[in-house]
């Protein structure tokens, strides 16, 4: 019997090419793919296309904006993330903050009011991007998509645009008015992070995502693109933070009006106004005590000039501006207030922030411990429901000083609520560390005795009690008693 010869190169190619064939088959996504492909490949030899170039210099070398922009909108379309291949590049401004660029040769596919649109880039460096429509789409959608282009490359630069805060400096009586001075805005506060109430947060989101569309249905009731809130409650209960918070959200920049350096009548403050820009957050702290004044005809003044700088013909002449006042008064500090002060249109939402209770304390934990739950939980429920009051700024700072120990963190705001509770509050913090194993937190102050000082007192006191020398207190025991803070009126004398 004659066996005939195989050549072993044609049987190793034979296989290869049995597995890439089975290998695709098995691959549904990638038949898919390369099915879409050869039909991308086919409607393009039978359609009819137009092309736009979009170059990156104009012909005096000057750059063309709709060029920055089209690239932009470009490297935001879910089809480059599908593309053959692409340019990544990092922007440097934040971290994790990737960015797509085309590269030469390759497309990206779009759609816009039923058409299909594709974009790519010709020349190395992305110095030219072709938009491609069909003929019989060209005149429906081309303007209106280059509208688009530009809205959407709009608000992808503002998100990525960096935060400033700006206060003010001098006023304006030296004649060259009142200037603004920035530096960037890095507080890291957001509206997940904010201790309020779960409903409240959500309500004042969607307040905020409606008040940023909210362009054309202000325009069409005949009103000024503008919101204003008025945040009150005493000091330490998250005020200044959630202003933080509410512009990092909308991306604005925070304006500080500095009360103090500004004249009574009202003039500076329209000044400020003047010169602030769209897209910003106008922030006046401590308004009570701006209008409450120091004088009878200051206090008349102040409120004349407040309430043309909130509500005036001034304040017309910027849009998309939110306004913030806050007030360290709690409800009832309000009643002294012109009613002119608190009427919609000058201050449309009122937040009160309340003293810290269980649901913002979980809140707090999660965020500055990393908890979710914990057995000592219901004692500090119970501690709130007993009327205890500390603010979130006093819970805040007991976690931070205890945050390498979750459990004494929670037991020292337990104590700081039975002192609360017991008429104990108040106290400052610096008087108030624990002497007990280095920790920090509210609870054992310098006139209580730890339960170690204690019995460190009590085994001294047990082996001096048998001195022979009469009415003489031990050394030992005097030095432990003083330190404890407390008085033995007793005889140690056999």
């Amino acid at each position: 019997m004659i066996i005939p010869w195989v050549n072993p190169l044609s049987v190793a190619l034979a296989a290869v090419c049995g597995l890439a064939i089975l290998r695709t088959i098995l691959s549904a996504r990638a038949l898919l793919y390369h099915m879409g492909r050869w039909w991308r490949w086919v409607d393009e030899r039978v359609q009819a296309y137009q092309y736009f170039e979009i170059p990156r210099y104009n012909e005096s070398s000057q750059e063309n904006p709709l060029h920055r922009k089209a690239a932009a909108y470009v490297a935001s379309l879910p089809s480059l993330e599908d593309a053959d291949a692409a340019t990544l590049c990092s922007s440097g401004r934040k971290p994790n903050d990737f960015i797509l660029h085309l590269r030469p040769g390759q497309s990206a596919r779009d759609s816009f009011l039923g058409a299909r649109l594709s974009w790519s880039n010709r020349t190395p460096g992305g110095g030219c991007l072709v938009l491609r429509v069909r003929r019989q789409d060209r005149t429906r959608v081309l303007r209106p998509y280059l509208q688009h282009v530009e809205s959407v490359a709009d608000e992808i630069e503002f998100r990525r645009r960096e935060v400033r805060l700006f206060t003010n400096s001098g006023s304006g009586d030296s004649g060259e008015g009142p200037r603004w001075r920035w530096v960037p805005f890095t507080h890291p506060s957001t509206l997940d992070t904010v201790a309020i109430d779960p409903d409240l947060k959500t309500r004042l989101r969607a307040d905020l995502e409606a008040f940023l569309k909210g362009r054309l249905y202000y325009h069409r009731l005949g009103r000024f693109w503008r919101r204003s809130y008025l945040l009150y409650g005493p000091p330490g209960t998250g005020k200044s933070t959630f202003v933080a918070a509410m512009a990092k959200f909308l991306c604005y920049d925070i304006y500080d009006v500095d009360l103090s350096r500004l004249a009574t009548d009202g003039a500076d403050l329209r000044s400020l106004l003047l010169q602030t820009t769209p897209r910003s957050v106008i922030l006046v702290e401590d308004l009570d005590r701006y209008l409450s004044g120091n004088e009878g005809e200051s206090s008349s003044a102040r409120l004349t000039g407040m309430l043309s700088f909130m509500d005036g013909v001034f304040s017309s002449c910027g849009e998309e501006r939110v306004m913030v006042f806050t007030m360290s008064g709690g409800e009832g500090g309000m009643e002294w207030l012109d009613p002119a002060v608190l009427r919609p249109g000058r201050l449309d939402v009122h937040i009160h922030f309340p003293l810290c209770d269980f649901s913002a304390f979980k809140t707090l934990a999660s965020s500055y411990l990393g908890l979710k739950d914990h057995k000592l939980y219901p004692q500090v429920e119970e501690g709130f429901q007993n009327g205890a009051r500390l603010s979130p700024a006093e819970v805040g700072e007991i976690m931070i000083a205890n945050r390498v120990s979750p459990s004494r963190a929670i037991k020292s705001v337990i104590d700081a609520l039975q002192q609360s509770t017991n008429g104990g509050g108040g106290r400052k913090l610096s008087e108030s560390w624990s002497t007990e194993g280095g920790g920090g937190g509210l609870g054992f102050g310098r006139d209580s005795m730890t339960l170690r000082e204690f019995r460190k007192l009590y085994g001294l006191i047990k082996m001096k009690c048998g001195s022979k020398r009469e009415g003489v207190m031990p050394v030992e025991v005097a030095a432990a008693a003083a330190a404890a803070g407390t008085l033995l009126d007793k005889d140690y004398s056999n």
